[in-house]
This record gives structure tokens, C-alpha cells and sequence, in this order.
């Protein structure tokens, strides 16, 4: 214990060793007390009190002083008396008077008429019935004696100030029912300290500590001069706290984009963007999708207003889509075999998915060629721990002759093994695509699998009227489910309630490197 005692010493710094040297002649001391008999400022010496505290040194007693006072309200109501008096006073000459003779009886604005009848009735001192306000027995009983706000209210007027602690009873009661009317009494709060010498205090104390300056680092001249040799060094305890630091990093989310971002371009792929608002013609009819599929339905997809309508591509790419899904066109299908609505096609919506993107890009590039973009789309979803109207998606095609649906199963799979999951896939359907997937990773600490993105072939009927012969594999993934399954978090709104707590928790870092 010896030897613990001593390493502690060695690490007390300057003004903590002031402090506790102060302390010798008295178990307790004020800091103002230190302040003068060791020459430091009052700063630090509560800096240094709080490391000695924190030690176990010594103990820190608090003491808050309210000091109560009139407020200018308070000031006024003191010298002319409470609305409730000047009523009181009016009842007591006449016994019963109308509420609506209050105001010209009294002398009182109908603000204060208002106020001093709410507290007649709540201090008992008067009763209302079908509109007559009468004085009440007690009421009388108090006409000619003050009430314990008053009482208050007269002490402050005499004395300025008074300590809330030295009130008697009959006074704190005036205090809670003054205090209760809120800007007559203003509250100044005085706060004190006591340094109190605890057992290990005196232990150091016993063991005697020595005030002299400590070098805690060294200057060009002390160590060309040797000087350095005969300095005092302070210790430096190592397990010593240290401030909490919350650097500044990227919100999770956009850490995943980011990561999903760079697979893809790791795997040669170029990314490109396309507009949130988008026409109806590129969002579902581009895709095959009829303009009477349910996913159409205002109940699923968000119109805009203004503008109502968006502009087409040209009229040969229109006249060909109509024609695919009319009669098949030069695909060798049927098409859906309904009567295509030009300004059906020319609605405004917010995306539905970003695979308006990749037709819009086939529309523009030749073969063979690699995109993929992310950004967000928007669904008419009711708001839940797993669903949102706004959330991202990854989209991507791949295009070439040589293309086919086990190069597709390739790049997806090689795609969540880069962010660290196994993949499966189960046949699905989807208007645009055909044969078609859906991708499914699995979860250990679960032991089950979840659907996170679909996949497929375009058909021919999406390809043709935008110019492609080669075959394309198209794809589109969910990010915020992966980025719940990541993070581990089970409500979807965290992704987008900036909490900052559960943020600066997370690691800076987090997940696969790519």
C-alpha cells in the first residue's frame, strides 16, 4: 500500500498537491479558502478538486442557496395588493356582487378581474352561483388577516431578499402558491462548495507530499544545458480517463451505398443516373408493364401534380413500344393485345424503381456494356419498422452477345460474397424479365434466409423497340434491408431518424473490404 501511495503522489499534479496540502490543518475547506492561501485562481482550483475527487481524495459537497425576490410584477402586487384582495375587499363591503359589476366595482382591468376570481374561489374565500360571486365564511374570516403569499409577498418588500431555506412553514406555503402564479418572484440560485479530506486524503497527507515546480516538458536550452538532469519530472498515470472523442464520420447508410458502389465498379461496371421524376413511359411502359398492371394503380405509385405530364422520347421509340405491347411488334409475341395509350405513357411519377435507368441507357449505348446506378425510388408503403414510401435501390445490366442467365447468377453471387453473405436463388416472375430470380442471403443467427432484390433476362419486348439484338441481364436490389441486416438494427426507421446517440456508437469502419 506503501509503494501505492507513493506512486500516487508522484503522478498529483502541481495544483492538486496546493489543494490537498491545504487541507492539512482542516478535514474541509472552501475553495475561496484554497484560493487564498495557496495563491491559485478559483478556476484551478475547482479543476484540480474535481481530479482529486476523482481519485477519491477528497469529496466535493455542493450546496445550492435560492435566493428569492420580487419581480417587478411581484413589486407592484406587493405595494397595491392581489387582485384577489381588492375583490375580497369589495365582498366584504357589499356580500354578493355580480360578476359582470366586478371590474367597474373593483377598479381592476377584466384581465385582473379574471385572475382574482379563479383564486377567490381556489383560496375558498368566495363561491359563484348562476353568475353572483358571494363572500364565503372564510372569506370573511380572512378579510381582515393576510394570507400566506401575502405574508411573502410583504417580507420580500421589507428585506429585498431572503433565503428559501430559512422560511418557516407558514412562508413556504406562500412561497408554492406565489411560485404557482409564475413572474412575481425571481429565483437567483447561489451555489457553494466544500472540499471534505477523505480516508486516502490523509493516508497522502501522512506520507507528506512536497510543493515544487514539475517540468512536463523539456526546452532546447534545458536540454543543451543539462538542466534537464536536475528537474523534477511529474508522473503520468496511464490509466488515467480521458475526454470522450466523437470524431466526425460517415452516416452508415451512405457508408453501405458507398461500398456497393465501389463492388460494382471493382467488377468493371459504370455507373450512371437518371431523374426521380420520371414519365410513366420509362418507368412501366419502356419495361413491358401494361398500363393496367395493379402496380400502376394510384394506391402503389406516387403521381405528381405538376407537372401532370412528361415529355416522350421519340416517335419511332414510342411507336414501337405501343406496338409491343398492342400486338408483340417484331419480337414474335403476342404483346398484352389491348389499345396503347399514348397519354397514359406520358404521366409523371416519382420512380418506382431505377430500372428506368437501364432502359434509358440501352436506349443511348451499343453493346456490349456494363452499367449499374443506385439512387432512391419512391412507393406508396405505409410507414412501418420494414416499410417505406422512400428508400434506395442498386440497379444493373450487363449486355453482349455471349450473355446469358448463369453469367448472371455469377455476378450476383460474386456480388454478395464481396459484402460477405451466401446467396441463393428461387424462380420468379416480373413483367420486363424472363427467365427471372430472386436473390435470398442467408442468416446464420437466424438460420433463415430473406429475399433482398430480383433478377433476370430482359424480354425481347423490352429490347427490340430500344435497338438491342444481344441479350440482357438485368438486376435490382433493396439497400436499406441489407443495411438493417448489416448494422443490425430491426426497425427501418433508424436508418433515417439521426439519433445521434445510436450514431456515435458505430464504428467508423464497418463491414468487408472490397
Amino acid at each position: 500500500m506503501q509503494e501505492d501511495i507513493g506512486r500516487i503522489i508522484n503522478e498529483l499534479h502541481l495544483y492538486e498537491k496546493k489543494v490537498l496540502k491545504s487541507l492539512e490543518s482542516s478535514k474541509s475547506i472552501t475553495p475561496e479558502e484554497v484560493v487564498n492561501s495557496q495563491k491559485l485562481d478559483i478556476k484551478s482550483v475547482m479543476s484540480a478538486s474535481g481530479s482529486l475527487a476523482s481519485k477519491e481524495i477528497i469529496d466535493v459537497q455542493k450546496d445550492v442557496e435560492e435566493i428569492l425576490s420580487l419581480s417587478d410584477d411581484g413589486e407592484n402586487y406587493a405595494k397595491e395588493g392581489l387582485p384577489e384582495r381588492k375583490l375580497l375587499n369589495l365582498l366584504q363591503q357589499e356580500g354578493t356582487v355580480h360578476m359582470k359589476d366586478l371590474g367597474v366595482k373593483s377598479g381592476l382591468n377584466p384581465s385582473d378581474v379574471k385572475i382574482g376570481v379563479g383564486w377567490l374561489v381556489r383560496k375558498q374565500w368566495a363561491k359563484i352561483n348562476q353568475g353572483e360571486v358571494n363572500i364565503t365564511d372564510k372569506g370573511k374570516e380572512m378579510a381582515d388577516n393576510l394570507g400566506e403569499d401575502e405574508k411573502l409577498l410583504a417580507a420580500l418588500m421589507e428585506k429585498g431578499q431572503i433565503s428559501l431555506d430559512i422560511l418557516d412553514h407558514e412562508l413556504q406555503q406562500g412561497f408554492k402558491l406565489l411560485k404557482s402564479r409564475k413572474g412575481l418572484i425571481d429565483i437567483d440560485k447561489n451555489t457553494s462548495h466544500t472540499l471534505i479530506l477523505t480516508e486516502k486524503g490523509q493516508e497522502i497527507l501522512n506520507q507528506g507530499i512536497v510543493i515544487q515546480e514539475e517540468a512536463t516538458q523539456l526546452t532546447h536550452k534545458q536540454l543543451k544545458s543539462g538542466e534537464w538532469k536536475n528537474l523534477k519530472y511529474r508522473g503520468y498515470d496511464v490509466k488515467a480517463e480521458y475526454p470522450e472523442f466523437n470524431p466526425g464520420k460517415m452516416h452508415p447508410l451512405r457508408r453501405i451505398i458507398e461500398e456497393i458502389r465501389n463492388v460494382f465498379i471493382n467488377l468493371g461496371f459504370n455507373e450512371s443516373k437518371g431523374p426521380i421524376l420520371e414519365s410513366a413511359f420509362w418507368n412501366f411502359d419502356c419495361l413491358f408493364q401494361p398500363q393496367d398492371h395493379a402496380a400502376r394503380e394510384m394506391q402503389d405509385t406516387f403521381y405528381i401534380k405538376n407537372p401532370s405530364h412528361s415529355k416522350l422520347p421519340d416517335d419511332i421509340l414510342v411507336s414501337k413500344v405501343a406496338q409491343a405491347h398492342q400486338n408483340g411488334g417484331e419480337t414474335g409475341s403476342e404483346g398484352w393485345g389491348y389499345l396503347w395509350d399514348k397519354e397514359v405513357a406520358r404521366q409523371s411519377v416519382l420512380r418506382t424503381h431505377t430500372t428506368g435507368v437501364s432502359a434509358r441507357f440501352l436506349a443511348e449505348n451499343e453493346p456490349p456494356l456494363k452499367m449499374f446506378s443506385v439512387g432512391k425510388v419512391f412507393r406508396r408503403e405505409t410507414i412501418t419498422y420494414k416499410h417505406l414510401p422512400e428508400f434506395h435501390q442498386v440497379e444493373g445490366i450487363v449486355a453482349g452477345d455471349e450473355v446469358n442467365f448463369r453469367n448472371l447468377l455469377g455476378i450476383l453471387k460474386e456480388f454478395y460474397k464481396k459484402l460477405g453473405f451466401e446467396v441463393r436463388f428461387r424462380p420468379a416472375y416480373f413483367p420486363y424479365t424472363y427467365l427471372s430470380t430472386e436473390c435470398e442471403i442467408y442468416l446464420p443467427e437466424k438460420e433463415s434466409w430473406i429475399e433482398l432484390g430480383g433478377a433476370g433476362m430482359f424480354r425481347p419486348e423490352v429490347l427490340e423497340p430500344l435497338g438491342i439484338d444481344t441479350p440482357v441481364a438485368a438486376f435490382g436490389l433493396g439497400i436499406e434491408r441489407l443495411a438493417m441486416i448489416r448494422l443490425g438494427i430491426k426497425d427501418i426507421r433508424m436508418l433515417y431518424k439521426s439519433d445521434i446517440g445510436w450514431l456515435r456508437k458505430l464504428p467508423i469502419t464497418q463491414g468487408v473490404d472490397v
